[in-house]
């Protein structure tokens, strides 16, 4: 079945096991070996090849239950690098930018993108033309859905990914039976349809996306409001969501990680609060915009028999700012306030909020205007050293220097397309 072209035609583009991709990019080596990526401080599986997938290993299992298979089947073990992720998922997303002008980048590893008027191609070659050029210019395998909705277009790439005939595409369009293939479709497995909807719909009898996509309108809009009947409109070929080329900033901004090993001292805590202010506040210059209140967190291990204690602590800013040496100033001297000696503190963090458009914040009347331009161009040359040199290149020294908190990563690969000093040497 061929789409009426003046209708919306959606393909989703979505890398293959990404975080593993990346470590294969740059160790060939791993290619058709069973590989996984471990969560913060090594913690939980995040990323699996096909090959631990079909050992049965779940999304999000802790390592240690996984060390007879690991050990038996010879499974490579990475740390998370998330600094060589987010670079790869850069190129990537760059290199899909060249085949169409709308293309909403829905997460680190997924993108949607309109071919809308696309009149003359073969959609299906198309999309094949594009999952070459990725694999060609990144070494990052791709999987292509095509529909006439997000969510047809979400199906259709579940179909290209799981189903090998397909070669990585799949165009719902050229489907003749897809009542067939929506009821193969488990409601659970809907983009859009959580696990307490999925329940409510199996209790009332639906239990596919083809029940789904034929239920009652009244019905739907009265138990899932008009999210749900969005939902099921898209099922019908109905395009209800559109793109995002442009997403909103943040109304909020969380910093903040567990540490590698339990932390006593004021001292560490002070840095690992101010290195988690720095991030914030680069990801909120990064969004142009001022935060009005900051937010401060201290948190012992729950799972552990010691003694407990935990805080939260928020201040409201006398001027909204996006200055990291302020913002590091204020987190510190709340920090002091929640700080309790005697614990063996796991995590710590902070959170930005009041965010808005640094050009509408209200100014301060007894603040020198040149000082509030000297701390913007401060932070900006900051910026851009790291953005171009890698990050933490130039940063606060009250972030600290060894920095024995940080979360273990004793598996982490070197950050090879962001720091000269670890760029793989050719032999």
């Amino acid at each position: 079945m061929k789409p009426d072209r003046e209708k919306q035609v959606i393909a989703l583009v979505d890398c293959n096991n990404f975080y593993v991709s990346c470590e294969r990019v740059f160790n060939p080596a791993l290619e058709g070996k069973p590989v996984v990526v471990l969560s913060n401080n090594d913690g939980c599986v995040v990323a699996r090849s096909n090959e631990v997938k079909k050992m049965g290993v779940i999304m999000g299992t802790p390592v240690f239950k996984c060390r007879d298979l690991i050990k038996k089947y010879d499974v490579k073990v990475f740390s998370s690098n998330y600094v060589l992720y987010g670079d790869m998922s850069q190129r990537v997303m760059e290199t899909l930018s060249q085949f169409t002008p709308e293309m909403e980048i829905y997460s680190i590893d997924e993108a949607f993108l309109s071919l809308t008027g696309f009149r003359t191609l073969n959609l299906t070659e198309y999309a094949r033309h594009i999952r070459s050029t990725v694999r060609k210019w990144t070494g990052i395998p791709v999987s292509i859905g095509i529909g006439e909705s997000k969510t047809l277009a979400k199906i259709a790439n579940k179909i290209a990914k799981k189903n090998p005939k397909h070669d990585g595409v799949f165009d719902i369009f050229d489907n003749s039976d897809i009542d067939r293939l929506l009821n193969g479709l488990d409601v659970a497995d809907i983009w859009g349809i959580g696990d307490q909807y999925a329940k409510f719909l199996i209790r009332n009898g639906i239990h596919t996306a083809l029940q789904l996509r034929n239920a009652n309108d009244d019905f739907i809009r009265d138990n899932m409001t008009v999210v749900g009947l969005r939902i099921v409109h898209e099922l019908r070929g109905v395009s209800c969501i559109p793109l995002e080329m442009v997403h909103p900033p943040r109304k909020g901004i969380v910093s903040s990680r567990s540490f590698g090993r339990p932390v006593k001292t004021l001292a560490e805590l002070r840095e690992s609060v101010a290195d988690y202010m720095a991030s914030a506040s680069e990801r909120l210059r990064g969004q142009k915009s001022v935060a009005s209140f900051i937010h401060v967190f201290v948190a012992t291990n729950r799972f552990k028999n010691e003694p407990q204690y935990s805080n939260f602590i928020t201040q409201r800013l006398p001027v909204p700012t996006a200055s990291t040496q302020d913002l590091i100033t204020y987190a510190l001297i709340n920090l002091l306030k929640i700080y309790r000696p005697g614990y063996r503190y796991k995590k710590a963090g902070v959170m930005l909020s009041g965010i808005m458009p640094d050009n509408q914040a209200q100014l301060d009347l007894f603040t020198p205007f040149k000082y509030r331009a000297n701390r913007k161009i401060i932070m900006g040359a900051m910026d851009e050293i790291n953005n171009r040199w890698g990050s933490d290149t130039v940063q606060f020294a009250a972030a600290g220097i060894g920095q024995l908190w940080q979360m273990r990563q004793s598996r982490k690969t070197p950050r090879f397309t962001t720091q000269w000093g670890e760029i793989p040497a050719v032999h």
